[in-house]
C-alpha cells in the first residue's frame, strides 16, 4: 500500500503499525492468557449450569422438565437465568469498556460475578437460585465482550486467529475443572453440604484468585490512542514493544504503512448506517440462531446422557471424557486458524455441529455417545473461536465493545429461549428431535455469514471497518 503525498500519518496510525508489527513472544502470549481468562468464566458459567443440574434435581431444588413450556422452577429456568443476566449486561453495559476503557471493565465485572457467584452457591430454592444467577451473569455480559474487543485489538493482524483459538482453549479448560470438580463431588456431599455447592463456591473463589492476576494489565494501546490520549499509548506501546524485543533477541520489524483512521467519536447508530448495515444485520441472524447450537449441546450435555438412560455418576463422569478430548481442538484450530479465511470457518463449524449431532441423537450405546460427544464438542469449540473472533474484527475501535455487544446479546436473548425449546423438544421428540431442530438452526447462520460475511483474514483492523 502507498501513502498519498497528501496524507501524512497521525500518532495514533503509526501506534497501531508498530503494534501490528510485533512479533507473537512470550511477552505478547502471556499478554493474551491473561486477557482470555475472562473468556474461561464465561465457558465455566455454563459447565456449571451442565454439571451442578443432577446435584440440583437430587436437593430437588429445580426439576429437568416442567410441565409447562416457560416453566421457571426447572432447568430450562436455570439457563434462562444465565442468559438473561448476560443479555443484561451485554446490551446495557457493553458501552462502558469503550467509554471507561477495556482494563477496568475486566477487574469490575470479574469481582462482580465471583461474589453473586459465591452467595448463589448458598441458596435453597429455585427463586433465589436463579435471582443470584441472574446477577452474577450481569458481570460475565459485560467482561466477555471486553474480552473480544481487547483480544482483537492487542494482537498483531497476522496472529489474530491464532489468539482467538488460544481464547478458545482457554476457555475450553473449563470444562475439564468443571467436569471433574462435579464428578468429584456432586454424587456426595463433603462436610455434610451438598456437592453442587461445593463445585459453585470453588469457581467463585478461583474468579476472584484471577481479579486479583489480572490487575497488571496494561489499557489497550488502541483504545487509548482512539480517545487522543496520546502520551499514555505510547508508554504502553514503548513498555510493551521493549519487552518484545527482549524476547524476540533482535531488531523488531519495521511497521508497515498505516491505515487511515476515522478519529471521529462513535456512537452505535453508526451500526446501522450504510457501511456497516449489511454485517449487523448478518451478525444478529448469527448470534441468534448459533446459541442453540452451542448451548443447547453444551448445557445439556449430563442430562441428555440421562435422557439416554446412562446414571448420573457415569454422565458426569463420559461428560468429562468428551471435555478432556474436546479441549485438544483448539491447540489443532492454532495450526490453521489465520490460513483459512475467517467466515467459512464458522459456516465449517455450524455445518459440523448439524452433522454430529444428529448421529448422536439416534445413538445409544456408551463408546458411540462418547466418541460423537467428542466431535460435538470440537465443533462448538471450533464455532466459539470463530463466532468471537470474526465479530470482533468487523467494526471500529472507537465502537467495538459497544457493537460487539449489541450483535452478541442477540445470542444472550436467545440462550434465554434455547432451554425452554430444547427442554421443549426433549420431552416430546427425544434427544434426537432435539438435534433436529440444533440442525435447522444451523443452516440459518451458514447462509447468513456465506451470503452477507465479510472477509478478514491478514488484514489491518482499521482496514476492515472501511
Amino acid at each position: 500500500m502507498t501513502i498519498s503525498t497528501e496524507w501524512s500519518p497521525t500518532p495514533a496510525e503509526l501506534l497501531t503499525a508498530r503494534l501490528d508489527r510485533l512479533p507473537m513472544t512470550r511477552t505478547m502470549w502471556g499478554l493474551a492468557f491473561l486477557v482470555s481468562l475472562g473468556g474461561f468464566f464465561d465457558a465455566l458459567a455454563l459447565e456449571l449450569t451442565a454439571t451442578v443440574a443432577p446435584g440440583l434435581f437430587h436437593d430437588k431444588i429445580i426439576t429437568p422438565t416442567t410441565s409447562g413450556l416457560f416453566g421457571t422452577s426447572g432447568l430450562a429456568g436455570f439457563i434462562a437465568a444465565l442468559f438473561a443476566g448476560m443479555f443484561i449486561g451485554t446490551i446495557l453495559f457493553s458501552y462502558v469498556a469503550d467509554r471507561f476503557g477495556r482494563r477496568s471493565i475486566f477487574a469490575f465485572s470479574l469481582l462482580w460475578y465471583g461474589v453473586a457467584s459465591f452467595i448463589m452457591a448458598l441458596q435453597t430454592d429455585a427463586f433465589g437460585l436463579n435471582l443470584w444467577r441472574f446477577i452474577a451473569t450481569i458481570g460475565l455480559g459485560v467482561e466477555l465482550v471486553t474480552v473480544d474487543a481487547y483480544l482483537s485489538e492487542l494482537i498483531p493482524r497476522m496472529a489474530r486467529g491464532k489468539a482467538f483459538a488460544f481464547l478458545l482453549a482457554v476457555s475450553a479448560a473449563s470444562g475439564p475443572f468443571a467436569y471433574f470438580l462435579a464428578w468429584q463431588l456432586v454424587p456426595i456431599a463433603p462436610f455434610g453440604i451438598s456437592g453442587w455447592r461445593w463445585v459453585v463456591g470453588v469457581s467463585s473463589l478461583a474468579a476472584i484468585v484471577v481479579w486479583v492476576v489480572r490487575l497488571g494489565l496494561p489499557e489497550s494501546p488502541r483504545w487509548l490512542a482512539q480517545q487522543g490520549r496520546l502520551e499514555e499509548a505510547e508508554q504502553v506501546m514503548s513498555n510493551i514493544e521493549t519487552r518484545v524485543a527482549v524476547d524476540y533477541g533482535r531488531p523488531l520489524p519495521s511497521p508497515e504503512p498505516p491505515h487511515r483512521h476515522d478519529v471521529h467519536k462513535g456512537s452505535l447508530a453508526e451500526i446501522f448506517n450504510e457501511q456497516y448495515r449489511n454485517r449487523t444485520i448478518m451478525l444478529m441472524l448469527f448470534n441468534f440462531f448459533q446459541t442453540v447450537g452451542f448451548y443447547g449441546f453444551f448445557a445439556w450435555v449430563p442430562t441428555l446422557l440421562i435422557a439416554k438412560g446412562i446414571h448420573v455418576t457415569q454422565s458426569l463422569e463420559y461428560g468429562l471424557i468428551i471435555k478432556c478430548a474436546g479441549f485438544a481442538w483448539p491447540f489443532i484450530n492454532m495450526t490453521f486458524a489465520d490460513r483459512l479465511e475467517r467466515k467459512w470457518q464458522v459456516c465449517g463449524s455450524c455445518l459440523s455441529i448439524a452433522v454430529f449431532g444428529i448421529l448422536f441423537g439416534i445413538q445409544s450405546t456408551p463408546f458411540a455417545l462418547t466418541v460423537l460427544g467428542t466431535f460435538l464438542s470440537m465443533s462448538t469449540g471450533w464455532l466459539a473461536y470463530s463466532l468471537h473472533n470474526y465479530q470482533a474484527e468487523l467494526y471500529p475501535t472507537r465502537i467495538r465493545a459497544r457493537a460487539v455487544g449489541f450483535v452478541y446479546s442477540w445470542s444472550r436473548l436467545s440462550g434465554i429461549l434455547v432451554g425452554f425449546m430444547v427442554a421443549f423438544f426433549l420431552r416430546n421428540f427425544g434427544v434426537s428431535g432435539v438435534f433436529v431442530f440444533v440442525a435447522a438452526c444451523m443452516v440459518v447462520v451458514i447462509l447468513s455469514v456465506a451470503a452477507m460475511g465479510p472477509r478478514t483474514n491478514g488484514l489491518q483492523l482499521e482496514a476492515i471497518a472501511h
